[in-house]
């Protein structure tokens, strides 16, 4: 935060409007600074992640550059105006040179520090996003089967949005309505715990009357739910935990936000409450982390010591691990026996989280 006192907190309305102010030749630029105007007292950071996506077709451009209006409508009028004959509306299009267009984007947050704690700080969620020319409005070498396949098209390559014509754009978007798209860390991380120990509470009638059925030698044998998982009250969020590591690890010199951003959700499904995030890393090796057969653990030591030279963050192999895409947790296991083993040692605040882990696993 700077010295200056907050006069407000971000809220989606104000936001928005910080993001429809931008123009897009600036937008990159001054989205920071922007929101530091609206919101004084904070002090944004903002940072994008390569996850392509786009969002559906919502307009046609005809030949000479003329934008015929919505796609959607633009497909029922037409196929009004034939009697629903795909065919016709096929041989009509297929060489007309009318194209759609739809916005293409990836992901990006903007974070700002609330208090010096490894969870004090306001997370946005964004979508960085251009408007292009996708395609031709029908698949010239196939007809439809139906006006479903017209309405979603398949026959245009979205690998890479810089193949395509740009028409506008960038714009930022907020996104994350599932009660991601503005969330202060500790509190969406006490929300969190209060939620899984209230629903926790909520199925101790029901957990009182289980009853674990097992089979040995000796015949059959009944052991109560509960005495079988005596801490299931006491559960931790792997969110929760995540966080409580990062804190009390060698990771904890460095802001946490400066490594990662959080796909986080809150939202009622089914009659249930389910909240959450998914880590997202903005560092990230050039490398998959795996355990190899006839590595030695002072090899992984090595290589792990490697992965964190590469992302600058100290004990940065552990946080990756838990989302096991680029450290394999199998790594986290081969290192936590050596070290019971006494053949390699970590710093003991490092070797508490990792034989914690290993004791209790929680994975993203």
């Amino acid at each position: 935060m700077s010295d200056q006192k907050p006069v407000r907190l971000p809220d989606p309305a104000s936001v928005e409007t910080v993001l429809a102010s931008l123009e897009a030749q600036s937008a990159d630029a001054e989205l920071a600074p922007a929101l530091n105007k609206a919101f004084p007292g904070f002090a944004f950071t903002v940072v994008t992640i390569d996850d392509p996506y786009w969002r559906n077709p919502h307009a046609v451009v005809a030949a000479d550059g003329t934008r015929r209006g919505d796609h959607r409508a633009w497909i029922e009028r037409e196929l009004a105006e034939l009697n629903g004959d795909l065919a016709a509306f096929w041989i009509r299009h297929r060489e007309d040179g009318e194209k759609f267009a739809e916005w293409r984007g990836a992901s990006a947050f903007a974070f700002t520090p609330t208090g010096p704690g490894v969870a004090d700080f306001i997370q946005l969620s964004l979508g960085r996003e251009i408007e292009v020319l996708a395609g031709p409005v029908v698949d010239p070498d196939y007809r439809p089967d139906n006006a479903d396949q017209l309405f979603e098209p398949t026959w245009v390559s979205r690998d890479s949005a810089a193949e395509a014509q740009q028409l506008a754009g960038p714009v930022y978007r907020l996104r994350g309505r599932a009660g991601g798209g503005i969330v202060h860390v500790r509190s969406f991380l006490t929300r969190r715990k209060r939620i899984e120990r209230e629903q926790r509470e909520a199925g101790r009638p029901e957990l009182a009357n289980r009853v674990i059925r097992e089979v040995g030698p000796d015949g059959k044998r009944d052991t109560a739910f509960l005495d079988a998982n005596p801490d299931w009250f006491d559960f931790v969020p792997r969110e929760n935990r995540f966080f409580a590591d990062w804190e009390r690890s060698s990771a904890c010199g460095h802001r946490i936000f400066d490594h990662w951003a959080f796909d986080i959700h809150d939202l009622e499904h089914r009659g249930r409450r389910e909240i959450g995030f998914i880590p997202r890393p903005l560092k990230m090796p050039a490398e998959k982390l795996a355990l190899e057969e006839g590595v030695s653990v002072h090899r992984l030591m090595e290589r792990t010591e490697a992965v964190d030279a590469e992302i600058g963050l100290p004990f940065g192999w552990f946080f990756l691990m838990t989302h096991g895409h680029w450290v394999d947790p199998d790594v986290g296991d081969a290192i936590a026996d050596g070290l019971r083993q006494g053949r390699v040692r970590l710093p003991d605040r490092d070797a508490a989280v990792l034989l914690a882990w290993a004791d209790k696993k929680y994975l993203f």
